[in-house]
């Protein structure tokens, strides 16, 4: 059985990775979850930064690509 572990991308970099890590994971389009990830940010400006620097800090990058 093959596990999928949630890492920034080290091939679809916007500012760090988180976002096309997180596409990677799911296996969406990098630009949908940019697309949401933007429309958090209008909703709860503050929250979604802090939760954007902890997983930045936080994630491990794939060093697999």
């Amino acid at each position: 059985m093959h596990f999928h572990k949630l890492m920034k991308s080290t091939t679809d970099i916007g500012l760090s990775g988180v976002c096309g890590g997180i596409a990677e994971f799911f296996g969406i389009s990098s630009i949908a979850v940019r697309l949401i990830f933007l429309v958090l940010v209008f909703v709860n400006p503050l929250a979604m930064l802090i939760i954007y620097c902890i997983l930045a800090v936080s994630l491990p990058n794939n060093d697999l690509n």
